[in-house]
């Protein structure tokens, strides 16, 4: 997933605290969903599969420690603890259990974010500040800079055109199915259709595609989705 913002879940009962971390986060480029309870992220995290997980130890419901441990059973999201208690042995057992990263409270929400950055490195997941320059043929993707060019044109797309072309462009010639698509470049938005993604396509052929109807680049696969041609022919 590399290139690719993060779909991240934060877990915190304080909403002062939430509302901050999701700030700082979303302007790191992420999309960003939050809950206040232990019961709450356990269900969001199983139906929403985030890149992700920040999660407060200390939550109504479920406590956090147990939230660690049931969705690293289930799952491999990267997960950020962050908790009041700062004892040795709390952080052990945070560790134990499977989180990736732990903060004690108060947290810096700039820490915090440097934090997220890392654990998506890690985990093959850049936010939009550090992509590549992606080629296939004579299309060019710029993702750190929002361009798009096709050999010298410049060509101007919206933002969730921009997300579909960045996608496919990552790994030329591999099929995405529509509910990939959705989920990688739609993030938490809801009511997302796949015709939605049909409609974005259509979008996208109009401005890159010399011939819309006969495309080069972004070619539907029947039944199952949509791929960058591996190059242009």
């Amino acid at each position: 997933m590399a290139g690719m913002s993060a779909r991240i879940l934060v877990a915190e009962d304080d909403p002062k605290q939430a509302e901050l971390i999701r700030l700082y986060l979303e302007r790191d480029g992420h999309s960003v969903l939050t809950v206040n309870n232990g019961r709450a992220a356990l269900e969001q995290c199983r139906s929403r599969k985030p890149d992700l997980l920040v999660l407060d130890v200390m939550m109504p419901l479920v406590d956090g420690l147990d939230v660690c441990r049931i969705i690293r059973a289930e799952s491999n999201v990267a997960i950020l603890l962050v908790t009041a208690r700062s004892t040795e042995d709390d952080l052990l057992l945070g560790l134990d259990l499977g989180a990736d990263d732990y903060m004690t409270k108060p947290v810096s929400p700039r820490e915090l974010t440097a934090r997220v950055r890392a654990l998506l490195r890690r985990a093959g997941i850049t936010s939009p500040g550090h992509q590549r320059v992606l080629r296939v043929g004579d299309l060019t993707v710029d993702a750190g800079r929002f361009e798009v060019r096709v050999g010298d044109a410049s060509v101007v797309l919206t933002a969730k055109e921009f997300g579909i072309l960045e996608l496919l462009a990552g790994e030329p010639g591999r099929v995405f199915t529509r509910g990939e698509i959705i989920n990688r470049v739609f993030g938490f938005e809801r009511d997302v259709s796949e015709r939605t993604v049909d409609a974005h396509v259509v979008n996208l052929r109009r401005k890159i595609e010399a011939e819309p109807m006969e495309p080069r680049y972004v070619q539907t696969v029947y039944g199952r989705g949509y791929r960058l041609a591996e190059q242009s022919s």
